[in-house]
């Protein structure tokens, strides 16, 4: 399967409601936050793709599970000069958690 085939593309994702903290000041001892734009994930629905810099074509992408992901807040929508808008959110994330950060590059001779 080649490259091309396999990669789609991801969803918007619909923001849920996950219980708000009583304290941020204690979730952050237990939880590290992330900032991006949330996408479902395309083959795995226990799993969301954030996008940190939504309108960079080359920017890094982070997936965690669902399950790690114990708060959401939503932030401020994002604007291009074309008017598509980007929903963004902060996502508190378990400590410990597994996660992938995958970082595209373009492939260029020496």
């Amino acid at each position: 399967m080649s490259a091309m085939t396999s990669l789609q593309k991801a969803e918007k994702f619909e923001i849920e409601k996950y219980s708000a903290p009583k304290d941020v000041h204690s979730l952050a001892k237990t939880h590290v936050p992330y900032t991006g734009s949330p996408q479902k994930h395309p083959r795995d629905a226990d799993q969301i793709i954030l996008i940190p810099d939504p309108y960079n074509d080359l920017g890094p992408y982070l997936e965690f599970s669902r399950n790690d992901i114990t708060h959401v807040e939503k932030l401020a929508n994002v604007v291009n000069m074309a008017g598509e808008t980007v929903t963004m959110a902060r996502i508190w994330v378990k400590k410990g958690s597994l996660a992938i950060q995958c970082t595209p590059f373009r492939v260029a001779a020496l």
